[in-house]
């Protein structure tokens, strides 16, 4: 009984030790959602009176029903903890109130026997009839022993009545923590069912206009095409300098070396790797899954590929990288050693790096400042610029490739999970 009750105590105070700490992150994650919420809310507020288009206001809007949803799972997470934890502070209750009773009814039994035998000369006399010195001892200590263990019983129900009272006084907090979360689930849900409705309106402003919104979108996705071309050039630029410095290399080793292989070394669309550039384009590779993410903090906002436009599925928008959305001022880093290759210049406040790996490329778009430059040598983790804050959307994204050789493939599937 003793090994049960000790193994239940233990396992008590491990799972309240780590539901409180559980209750704290998600506390702090939910005062993180709602910071995001209103930020979300003046944005749509103030780009309201700009007249900002239809897609992003939709986009906008789309983000705050996102953020609601996650506000109301991490809710839905505390109440779960916090019942689980109501439920075991019940349970260490009906013991203590099983225990409590079993000490009052032992100590309630101690004291009718101590009242029947209260006389000193019932007591003497229980010393006197002893049949030796050894056993009028013994009798002499069991006295001593039961006075002990009475007290020590009147003790036991005073600490356990006062466990008691600590746990039904924790007990009746956490049902006002309960109620007050359920509370605030269901204004959450109204408040949602809100957000959906105005979606809905937008999303039906945008069946009204679907050939202006069309275009709108065919203007970005001309926009993203443009840069994808620019980073195109750049990496087969890169590409025939490396592959004029083979050739030369080639022909220098190796005077016989015939003009035709010369031309076909340099005319490659893949790069000729020396040495060096083999062992640092294996280890990229090897890292595939384990490459961190181009920002401290952020989540994938649009995935690599074709997909469905979400307003207007009859349209397919491409993506050659992910995108990220991350925190304002947040800083891109560098995902693997390498040499930075180009810094393109797409706008005034908006430009790429491009970092050489190898025969493997990352870029890292839409930067509003940068702190490397062409030629410079950078480590994995390293600061190389900062990502830009859209005016129009309040949103901080960073674009994300991956190409080995022209060859663009899935960033997603090489960054470790997060």
């Amino acid at each position: 009984m003793l090994k049960h009750l000790f193994i239940f105590v233990f396992l008590f105070c491990s799972v309240s030790s780590w539901s409180q700490t559980d209750q704290e992150k998600l506390e702090q994650r939910k005062e993180q959602i709602q910071r995001e919420i209103r930020a979300q809310e003046e944005l749509l507020r103030s780009q309201n009176r700009k007249q900002q288009s239809i897609l992003t206001q939709i986009a906008q809007q789309r983000e705050k029903i996102r953020l609601r949803e996650s506000l109301i799972r991490t809710t839905e997470k505390q109440e779960k903890i916090l019942k689980d934890e109501m439920y075991l502070n019940q349970l260490q209750i009906n013991q203590l109130n099983r225990e409590l009773k079993v000490l009052k009814e032992d100590y309630a039994a101690l004291i009718v026997k101590s009242y029947k035998s209260r006389s000193e000369q019932s007591r003497a006399m229980f010393l006197l009839s002893s049949e030796s010195f050894l056993q009028a001892y013994k009798r002499a200590q069991y006295m001593k022993q039961y006075a002990s263990f009475r007290k020590s019983q009147g003790e036991d129900i005073k600490v356990k009545a006062d466990q008691l009272a600590v746990l039904n006084a924790k007990l009746d907090v956490q049902k006002v923590q309960k109620q007050k979360l359920l509370k605030e689930q269901e204004q959450e849900r109204l408040v949602l069912q809100k957000e959906k409705a105005e979606q809905e309106r937008l999303s039906a402003v945008i069946q009204k206009d679907k050939r202006r919104i069309a275009q709108e979108i065919k203007k970005k996705q001309q926009e993203s095409r443009e840069i994808d071309r620019k980073i195109d050039r750049l990496i087969k630029e890169a590409i025939a300098e490396a592959n004029r410095k083979a050739a030369a290399a080639n022909k220098k080793a190796n005077p016989k070396t015939t003009a035709a292989e010369t031309r076909a070394t340099e005319n490659s669309t893949k790069m000729v790797l020396t040495p060096e550039g083999k062992i640092i384009s294996d280890n990229f590779k090897a890292n595939k899954g384990r490459l961190p993410w181009p920002v401290a903090t952020g989540q994938i906002t649009k995935k690599f590929g074709d997909h469905p436009h979400p307003e207007l599925p009859s349209l397919i928008v491409h993506s050659s990288g992910i995108e990220i959305t991350t925190n304002s001022g947040a800083q891109a880093r560098a995902v693997f050693d390498g040499i930075v290759s180009s810094i393109i210049y797409v706008s005034p406040v908006q430009k790429s790096v491009m970092i050489q790996h190898g025969d493997f490329f990352t870029v890292y778009h839409n930067l509003s400042s940068v702190t490397v430059s062409k030629g410079e040598k950078v480590s994995r983790k390293q600061n190389i610029g900062t990502v830009r804050t859209s005016s129009e959307s309040g949103k901080t994204v960073i674009k994300f490739l991956i190409s080995q050789n022209t060859g663009y493939t899935n960033p997603q599937s090489w960054l470790t999970p997060n």
